[in-house]
């Protein structure tokens, strides 16, 4: 199966905080959209990895995407060396997505800057067919290099480059988020009180859309940041 978008995030829970109404938009528009996590959030205060996976799955339904793998690296300790790079890479040339949506480029968790550039090295390395993996049926994948690479917004404010309108999707965004019961907003629980586990951090997300969709005349927008200069056909498609 060939994806149009795929999006990865270091930590289960990521990409529905950050992008998940771009995806939401653009799966509406008829392309396929997956995501990979490239952990299993060990290291969270609450839940655990079989729970945050559990979420994890039921927030890919949804959100209606094509797929949705993890694999097993470090929570926390992770490196950006070969094998890390070469796990994401079977991924990126078993889908071939043509836009690779990931981590923040810097932010308050150190986790999300190292996976960014962790991210944008594989992909740039999956394009090189010097560079051997193989699938899940063992045979010798083709190179294949996404056209794009853009990085999502997280927790920290960064200027982003462009914005997307995600105001008629922000009400599923925010159901997919809240599918992630053990690390957000729930009164019933007995976990311990974390930074994001809180009614105003539930607030804050709708807040940051509203900060990004103001200069695009939307109420709800998504903000990303680019590696290159953007090309653009036709200035009466900006916004």
């Amino acid at each position: 199966m060939k994806l149009d978008i795929l999006a990865i995030g270091v930590h289960p829970d990521d990409v529905e905080l950050s992008a998940s109404g771009t995806l939401l938009k653009h799966i509406a528009f008829g392309k396929k959209a997956g995501i990979l996590d490239l952990t299993r959030g060990e290291l969270g205060t609450r839940g655990n990895p079989a729970l945050r996976t559990e979420e994890a799955m039921k927030a890919a339904q949804i959100l209606g995407l094509s797929m949705r793998e993890q694999l097993t690296m470090a929570d926390g300790f992770f490196e950006n060396n070969e094998s890390n790079q070469k796990h994401i890479i079977r991924v990126i040339r078993k889908y071939q997505p043509e836009i690779v949506l990931c981590n923040a480029i810097n932010d308050r968790h150190p986790d999300h800057g190292r996976a960014a550039k962790l991210v944008s090295d594989a992909c740039f390395y999956s394009g090189l067919v010097k560079v051997e993996t193989r699938g899940d049926d063992h045979h010798l994948q083709a190179a294949w290099r996404p056209k794009a690479i853009y990085h999502y917004v997280q927790d920290r404010y960064l200027k982003p480059d462009f914005v997307v309108d995600i105001t008629a999707y922000m009400d599923k965004k925010m159901e997919s988020v809240m599918a992630y019961s053990s690390q957000f907003y729930d009164p019933s629980s007995k976990e311990p009180e974390t930074p994001i586990s809180s009614r105003d951090f539930v607030e804050n997300i709708k807040s940051k859309a509203m900060i990004f969709g103001r200069d695009i005349q939307a109420t709800y927008a998504e903000g990303f940041t680019v590696e290159r200069h953007i090309g653009v056909e036709n200035l009466f498609d900006l916004r």
